[in-house]
């Protein structure tokens, strides 16, 4: 096996391992939204509220929760939490995820017991090729751009903020995506759709993580462009890409529409 190939291999293997950990996105059971009437969720301890003053549970006296392995009982308060923000407390195996999405604060309870979890044998991909490593140049812009993009849950909308432009030829044409900050310091992330979308990938939305460019050169590896866990679940909140990240050919690399019943509806 080629050193390209073992090192996709073993990154897609790790990348699979991180979806399907006992705490990882297919192990969520279901999204809440949280407002000011108190509410309890068959699958999750406590009542929940938010408010202006931010988000609360009240926990009955068999109820306990933990936060960073200090113990939560009776009435807490998690305070206002920041967009796309969060803390995550545990009642025993189960994570609870506490967040703002879009605005709105949720709780999203993650059950590794959860079928979604138990049942996944993996995404499919198309064979990885050195052809769809594409140098492009960044182009950094001024400053940030704040981007509004439409969500997995309809109604729902992100506001992110633009970092520059990655523009490369494919083919010979010349193309370019918008770029949002990626999850290291200098890295980029690149929301997409192309024209397999909704026949061989996700009808919506695919990502890529770009490393830092060097020198004004960005390295867009088409072979790890991955699925949002919108792909596996409806209890996700993913972004989709701003309207100028939609491709007008066909990328027929990274990872492929997944085998699940929500796929197909969402494909429908």
């Amino acid at each position: 096996m080629s050193t390209f190939i073992q090192d996709w291999t073993d990154w897609h293997a790790g990348h699979e391992a991180n979806l399907a950990a006992p705490q990882g996105f297919l192990a969520v059971t279901s999204l809440n939204f949280l407002g000011p009437e108190p509410t309890r969720f068959p699958d999750a301890p406590g009542v929940w509220r938010s408010t202006a003053a931010g988000v609360s549970v009240d926990l009955e006296p068999d109820e306990r929760l933990e936060l960073d392995d200090r113990p939560i009982t009776g009435h807490h308060d998690f305070g206002v939490l920041p967009e796309r923000g969060g803390v995550t407390v545990r009642s025993g195996d189960v994570a609870l995820e506490v967040a703002k999405r879009g605005g709105f604060d949720i709780l999203r309870p993650r059950h590794p017991d959860n079928a979604l979890r138990t049942s996944f044998t993996g995404t499919p991909t198309f064979e990885p090729t050195p052809e769809w490593v594409v140098t492009g140049y960044y182009s950094p812009f001024v400053k940030p751009r704040p981007t509004t993009v439409g969500a997995a849950v309809e109604g729902l909308e992100h506001v992110y903020d633009a970092v520059g432009e990655i523009t490369f030829e494919i083919a010979g044409r010349r193309l370019s995506l918008t770029a949002f900050p990626g999850h290291r310091d200098g890295d980029l992330l690149v929301l997409f759709s192309d024209e397999t979308a909704g026949v061989t990938t996700h009808p919506a939305v695919r990502s890529i993580a770009v490393p830092a460019p060097d020198g004004g050169e960005a390295v867009l590896d088409f072979n790890r462009a991955v699925n949002l866990p919108c792909a596996y679940t409806p209890h996700a909140t993913c972004p989709y890409p701003p309207l100028e990240n939609r491709l007008p050919i066909s990328v027929t690399a990274g990872e492929r529409l997944p085998e699940s019943d929500h796929l197909a509806r969402a494909a429908g």
